[in-house]
């Protein structure tokens, strides 16, 4: 029995590490997912109205977050503590990018984003544009999005979305850098944006 047990707990660690490993690497060499620039190439809309690229990724660390303006609780609470670490990090803005991406774009319009963003922080950029292409990117960035309808009798009425609740951080290049959990220890978190700008 005790055997049994093992060889169980054994296959679950193998699973966990074969999808630790495709989640943050895509299953390339981990020195490849580690040199370019993570997720994939993208043309959206920033809160003002502008047109963003990955380009904004490059030249500065940044710290993006993936949510939506209707998210009770796991979002509004993730920028505000985000933004707060960003004022000791870096007060003047001039080491650091934080962008906030929907999940949601049907709802989530730059319109919608910029109301949003702009009452939590000044310091966070929010991303929309066209639904397709912003999924595309949510992707290909390998974060977890799924619409959850408040009733499951009623699939195309009111839904929220599950989603990942991690900060990812980028380095100047575009390369992934690491995550700050939700619910990170403020102070681990404020270090890891203070080792990202170290970084360049």
């Amino acid at each position: 029995m005790r055997s049994v047990r093992i060889a169980v707990w054994v296959v679950v660690l193998v699973a966990a590490g074969i999808l630790g490993w495709l989640s943050f690497g895509g299953g390339k060499p981990p020195e490849l997912a580690a040199s370019g620039p993570y997720g994939v190439p993208f043309a959206l809309v920033s809160q003002n109205g502008q047109p963003i690229s990955e380009q904004a990724f490059r030249g500065k660390p940044s710290a993006i977050f993936f949510g939506y303006t209707h998210c009770p609780d796991v979002c509004p609470t993730t920028l505000f503590e985000l933004n707060g670490w960003l004022q000791k990090v870096d007060p003047d803005g001039s080491k650091l990018n934080a962008y906030f991406v929907t999940v949601d774009p049907e709802r989530d319009t730059p319109a919608v984003m910029d109301q949003y963003v702009s009452n939590v922080s000044k310091r966070i950029t929010g991303i929309s544009g066209d639904p397709v292409k912003v999924m595309d990117m949510v992707k290909g960035f390998r974060v977890y999005a799924k619409k959850v309808p408040v009733d499951e009798k009623q699939p195309n009425g009111d839904y929220t979305m599950d989603h990942t609740a991690s900060v990812f951080l980028l380095d100047s290049a575009g390369r992934f850098a690491g995550t700050i959990a939700y619910e990170e220890n403020p102070d681990v978190a404020v270090k890891k944006l203070e080792n990202l700008t170290k970084k360049g």
